[in-house]
């Protein structure tokens, strides 16, 4: 499957971790505020995603899931649903172009982060755009 204008989310991760764990004056979000994933993000995790050797950073005590969900006009009713990696690899086969955003999710805690996202799709068999003419 070939990744386009992937965007790799770790500066983000760091620094969301750093404003938890700094203990310094300016420490504005707490644990409690990032472990918000709810009861569909986690079915999601279990059902469609791969689990990591990654601990979750703020228990410690889970390894993380990571699962991707799919987004874009081209996939129809498949849009913003989430995807194993054998149905990711179908859809890019299949479909032209959709944007795909891997979450990594703890079953434990709830804590998740957006990890990274691409856009994929079979290339060069995106439908060609309607050039709109004046006739002035």
């Amino acid at each position: 499957m070939l990744r386009r204008d992937v965007v790799d989310h770790a500066l983000a991760r760091r620094a969301l971790l750093r404003s938890i764990y700094g203990g310094g004056l300016f420490t504005t979000t707490s644990a409690y505020d990032v472990c918000d994933a709810g009861v569909f993000l986690k079915r999601a995790a279990e059902a469609y995603g791969v689990t990591t050797a990654r601990t979750c950073p703020i228990c410690r005590k889970l390894p993380l899931a990571e699962v991707a969900w799919v987004y874009g006009d081209a996939i129809g009713d498949y849009a913003g649903s989430a995807r194993s990696p054998a149905q990711l690899e179908a859809l890019a086969a299949a479909y032209p172009d959709f944007s795909v955003h891997e979450v990594e999710v703890c079953q434990g805690c709830g804590w998740n982060h957006l990890v990274r996202s691409f856009r994929t799709g079979t290339p060069g068999t995106s439908p060609a755009r309607r050039v709109r003419r004046s006739t002035g």
